[in-house]
This record gives structure tokens, sequence and C-alpha cells, in this order.
């Protein structure tokens, strides 16, 4: 299953790294079955993110269909406007030390802080790509390092590979989509 979801994940991130809209197909596709990958490694928080990943695999289609400019096919990609940083520094901030507890107060999770400070500023990427604002590669250059480290902890090695390899490319997506915004 490990390298199925991997497999389909770079798939994902090709798609993304183009901007295609089919990237929420994989995205739909890659947490269903990480769902059971996640889980069978003790890995609750990227379990539930990965619940996470499903519905806004299907939010990110609607947004980038139906919250497109009228003479544009899709939603153009943009700078994420000042006043949405420090209200999503505090949905994170929340969102990680809520997770935390709960990893800690009702699981067996060794890892309760990593998985719960991937899983936190992993929901905030997702809202940003959903929104396609070109500062979520930033974030997921961050999470991509670090799932790699925690996926190595917990070997995880394809899916390590796997994430290590988003942290690269997220770097040339980042400079991609800055292009691809700046032509349009």
């Amino acid at each position: 299953m490990e390298l199925l979801g991997t497999i389909v994940g770079l798939i994902y991130l090709w798609l993304e790294y183009k901007a295609s809209i089919y990237l929420w197909i994989a995205g739909i596709v890659m947490p269903a079955i990480y769902l059971f990958v996640y889980y069978e490694a003790g890995l609750y928080a990227d379990f539930g993110i990965n619940v996470y990943y499903l519905l806004a695999a299907v939010y990110g289609w609607i947004v980038w269909r139906s919250g497109k400019a009228k003479d544009a096919p899709e939603l153009p990609i943009t700078h994420m406007p000042r006043g949405y940083w420090l209200p999503l520094f505090v949905v994170f901030a929340l969102v990680f030390v809520g997770i935390a507890w709960l990893l800690i107060t009702q699981t067996d999770s060794t890892v309760p802080w990593a998985d719960s400070f991937t899983t936190a500023l992993s929901i905030v990427g997702m809202w940003m790509l959903a929104r396609k604002y070109l500062q979520q590669w930033w974030v997921w250059i961050v999470v991509d390092a670090a799932c790699s480290a925690l996926y190595i902890y917990k070997e995880l090695y394809f899916t390590a590979v796997l994430y290590a390899l988003y942290a690269i490319i997220a770097i040339f997506g980042y400079l991609k989509w800055k292009k691809m915004m700046e032509s349009d």
C-alpha cells in the first residue's frame, strides 16, 4: 500500500507542479491509500489529516473550477493577502497544540509533537493550495522536509523518499508558479 501511495503521490506532485486541476483527482486517491498506511504505523494525526485531505481535494476541485475569473478557465495563481497571515498562524498554533494534546492524552503515539506539527501545518498548506496562493509552496517545503525526517524515524522509507522529493520539487514548484503568475 505504501508503494502505491508513493506512486500516486508522485503523480499528484507532478500535476500540482503544472498547476493542473487534475491534481485534485490524485488528491482523493492518495489520502484514501495513506489512511491505511498511517493507521498501521501509529501516525494518528497523519491518519486524521488524510481524512481532511480527501475533503479538501473535493473543496479544491470546486474552488479551482468555480472560483475562476470570468475570462479564465480556472482560478488564477495569486499572492496570499497580507491580512491572512496572522489568522492562519493562529489557526496553525491552535491546531498544533490541540492535536498534540489529543495524541499525548488519547493515543499511544510515539511522536505526538512531530505528528501534530506536520498535520497542523498541512491543514494550512492545503487551504492555501485550494485558494491557489503562491506562498503555499513555502509551507509545503517545511512540511515535506519535516515529514521526510519523521517517516525515516518511523521506518516508512518509501514515504520518506517521496516527501524528500516533495520538498525538492516544492522549490521548483514555487519558481514555476511564480513565473506562471507573472506571465498572466
